[in-house]
């Protein structure tokens, strides 16, 4: 069973409360639970982390590893300020997958560029709470791909 670390930075904690009109109106804990059901679906075992910190960011994604096969993570603001976060997934190099619910190239200029992105798998992003079905769709998808083929197959 492949099991992946959910990631959520800080602010999506304040989802459906905080500027629907960009991030919608679901809370983060129906985002999750659709998550989770997703991923029982799939065979994926899930455990969801959110935070305001990015210290407490740092340590979930490093505890992550040699624990988990994958991370999807939505860093949220530090996406585009982090280096700490970016050097963590690097230093883990677990597959990670980078989620936003809006489209960070069609806002502010200041949110164009990620750090994330360069040590991700891919980015998703633009496609409201359905950013994290798909992205761990992709994830998934990415982590059978590089199961070793039995042998005589």
């Amino acid at each position: 069973m492949l099991r992946v670390q959910v990631v959520h930075g800080p602010n999506l904690n304040m989802l459906g409360l905080r500027e629907p009109n960009i991030y919608g109106r679901q809370t983060l804990a129906t985002i999750e639970a659709s998550l989770v059901a997703e991923a029982n679906a799939l065979g994926v075992a899930l455990d969801c982390f959110q935070s305001n910190s990015e210290g407490a960011l740092v340590d979930c994604i490093q505890a992550a590893f040699g624990q988990k096969d994958g991370i999807l993570i939505n860093p949220g603001a530090y996406t585009h300020t982090s280096v700490a976060l970016r050097d963590a997934i690097a230093a883990v190099g677990i597959p990670t997958v980078e989620v936003h619910l809006s489209n960070i190239h069609k806002r502010e200029a200041f949110r164009h560029h990620s750090y994330i992105a360069a040590v991700a798998v891919g980015q998703i992003c633009g496609f409201g709470a359905d950013s994290y079905r798909l992205g761990l769709h992709a994830l998934v998808k990415h982590l059978q791909d590089l199961q070793p083929i039995p042998a005589g197959s």
